[in-house]
């Protein structure tokens, strides 16, 4: 019955931040308050992108709300990280909405969200141990909270630059939260003295619901973006509950340590429910780096970018992240219920299942070019087959947003399957050409027998 109380605060949540997010979107179209596209956007025309802020009304509300159910008590007996967490909110989201409104420089944005950072760590919301096998590892004050304000902006960031495609931010954090909902509510029944109503639990299950009552309106075509203040948020809630429960944990006093196989369980799943976006966030940074440019400048390299342009359209490459982050996390989940090596088995199929997935348009793109490099060149010049040949066209070399919306590579997918069609039709012989083949073997077998009827008749 206790779980109970986490579901009504996600569906309290999540039907908060629905309504506000119709009445934001109707606002934002009224009075136009959405910026123009710029280069690197995928959508294609003008989106509102202050969603973020009717996610952070409905986890407020939702939040204050279970402060007065006395199953909370244990979570607001110390008010100063909630109200910590609070006023960090506040900061991001305000620092997310006035960049999605005049575009802050990267400068403004990281000074906020160190502000927010540092003002978690100062209430004592930070890593103050890491668990490991045998034991845990003790920081000191300043280490735990260099580390805890380091882990925050990270992040809080690799969330945020993964928001580029219609309920891709929201579906990831979705799945991530579920497992990782999952994951605290069994390693608090399994302490020896059980607080099954914890912080960490209670954001998770908030943060569900404000991603459930978004998505509505961010599936694809979106209505309403989240923005930057709602990408900053969630990352910002998700390192704050990974913090809250990692720092918590003590190996010694585990039910099922054995079955956690190997005890690194505690760090381990809180990186792997996050492992999207901290992939994207690590690539970004280093092409960035080497390019010798900010590790914040904008680009369209990024994976989701990347998806688009290997020739997934919008709905399968958010169906891949989502594959991804359920295949990665709930892989890591599994060793609590599970032998290692079923564990490790599962996620290995899985894996390689995304793999394919993955790169199945690459397949399809190569069988198309090498159909169009064999087809005669008269045959398909108007069907605009060099754009498919990599030998006329350096694809690789073209400049950020040269491969076109995502309405282009839908088309160019529907064009691959023609040319491939028109190759193959351009070397298979018609009735035509068969029946003038075989009149012109005829007509050589007449002219080779005629000498020897001649010489015939002679003798």
């Amino acid at each position: 019955m206790r779980l109970v109380y986490y579901l009504l605060a996600g569906a309290l949540s999540a039907g908060i931040t629905f309504g506000l997010a119709i009445v934001i979107w109707k606002l934002s179209i009224r009075y136009r308050l959405y910026p123009k596209i710029r280069a690197r956007d995928v959508h294609t025309r003008p989106t509102p992108r202050l969603g973020g802020i009717a996610m952070f009304i409905g986890i407020g509300v939702t939040v204050a709300v279970a402060s007065q159910f006395s199953q909370f008590h244990l979570v607001f007996a110390r008010p100063g990280p909630v109200l910590a967490i609070f006023g960090a909110a506040l900061i991001i989201v305000l620092i997310g909405v006035a960049d999605d409104i005049w575009d802050l420089d990267w400068m403004t944005k990281l000074a906020g969200q160190l502000i927010a950072a540092s003002l978690l760590a100062w209430q004592g919301v930070q890593l103050t141990s890491i668990p490991i096998v045998g034991g845990v590892i003790v920081l000191s004050s300043y280490a735990g909270l260099l580390t805890t304000v380091l882990i925050i902006v990270l992040v809080m960031n690799a969330v945020n630059f993964i928001d580029g495609l219609d309920g891709l931010v929201a579906g990831v954090a979705l799945i991530a939260n579920v497992v990782f909902l999952i994951y605290s509510w069994i390693l608090a029944t399994s302490m020896a003295q059980a607080e099954y109503f914890n912080l960490a639990s209670l954001l998770t299950a908030v943060l569900i619901g404000a991603c459930v009552g978004f998505l509505p309106l961010n599936w694809h075509p979106a209505r309403l973006f989240m923005g930057d203040a709602g990408a900053l948020l969630v990352g910002l809630l998700m390192a704050t509950s990974a913090i809250s429960v990692t720092g918590q944990v003590d190996i010694a006093s585990l039910q099922y340590t054995k079955q956690l196989a190997p005890a690194f369980i505690p760090i381990l799943l809180p990186l792997a429910v996050l492992i999207v976006p901290l992939l994207d966030f690590a690539l970004a940074v280093i092409r960035r780096l080497r390019a010798g440019k900010s590790p914040f400048t904008a680009d369209r390299k990024h994976l989701h970018h990347r998806l688009l342009d290997m020739g997934h359209s919008h709905f399968h490459a958010v169906l891949i992240f989502y594959a991804w982050t359920a295949v990665v996390s709930i892989g890591c989940l599994l060793f609590l219920f599970v032998q290692a090596v079923w564990a490790i088995t599962i996620m290995a199929v899985g894996l390689v299942v995304c793999t394919w997935f993955t790169i199945a348009p690459l397949t399809r793109r190569k069988v198309a070019e090498a159909a169009v490099q064999l087809a005669e060149t008269g045959d398909l010049e108007q069907a605009g087959a060099a754009r498919f040949d990599p030998l006329d066209e350096a694809a690789n070399d073209a400049p950020a947003g040269a491969h076109g919306t995502a309405r282009e590579t839908r088309e160019k997918d529907a064009a691959l399957e023609a040319l491939t069609r028109t190759a193959s039709e351009s070397h298979r012989p018609s009735r035509h050409d068969e029946s003038r083949s075989q009149t012109e073997q005829n007509r050589s077998q007449t002219d080779q027998d005629s000498p020897r009827q001649k010489e015939s008749g002679t003798a």
